[in-house]
């Protein structure tokens, strides 16, 4: 039996004991090390070279999981990417797919969907929690949803009314790094680049629900 040689990526070491345990008892699979940022993933990769990496989207510092995504696929190295994530927002997940990742697992997933995820990659296909799933399929109808979430209209509500980002997160009960998060996909679906130009752009498109 040929072991599957993995390196986790996650900046939560709770998250990463629990999925340690499960691959671990897979006698299949090996972890050949731990990362807890994307500088370190990089380093890792090229000090063990695996063949899949389980790497969470984002991860804390200047390279997050989506970078180290994209550093893999523009290197040509021979390394199957499968994305872990909280979220299953649009934008994250193209993106992700767009930088090479076979495989996108929620991390209210099973943990034994996750050794799935990594066994399929491993072997060449594709494994992609149900929910993103969906989301490719109607991708490939030529669905594009740009639409605002629930949660980016509560974020945006408090954009429009002067809220830093630490006050929104006080307020929604979110950490601020989770607002970033949500602020960068607003960005993304609405085509701007400043808060101001996101204010503007979602009182143009969502006026009904910023005055809910």
């Amino acid at each position: 039996m040929t072991t599957i040689r993995v390196i986790l990526a996650d900046d939560h070491p709770m998250v990463r004991a629990g999925i340690r345990s499960a691959l671990t008892q897979t006698e299949s699979i090996e972890v050949v090390a731990e990362a807890s940022s994307g500088h370190e993933a990089l380093r890792l990769i090229r000090l063990t070279w695996p063949d899949v990496i389980l790497l969470d989207c984002r991860l804390p510092g200047e390279i997050d999981g989506l970078d180290v995504a994209k550093c893999i696929q523009t290197g040509g190295w021979p390394i199957r990417v499968v994305a872990l994530s909280a979220f299953d927002d649009d934008i994250l997940v193209h993106k992700m797919v767009r930088a090479g990742a076979v495989g996108y697992v929620l991390k209210q997933e099973a943990l034994e969907r996750v050794v799935e995820a990594i066994q399929a990659a491993a072997r060449g296909e594709n494994w992609f929690s149900a929910p993103v799933t969906a989301k490719i399929t109607a991708w490939a109808r030529g669905e594009r949803p740009t639409q605002l979430t629930g949660h980016e209209l509560d974020v945006m509500r408090l954009v429009v009314s002067g809220k830093t980002d630490r006050q929104i997160g006080l307020e929604l009960g979110l950490a601020e790094r989770t607002v970033r998060y949500h602020l960068r996909n607003i960005y993304d679906k609405l085509g701007v680049n400043t808060r101001a130009e996101a204010v503007a752009r979602t009182v143009r498109l969502e006026p009904t629900f910023l005055m809910a």
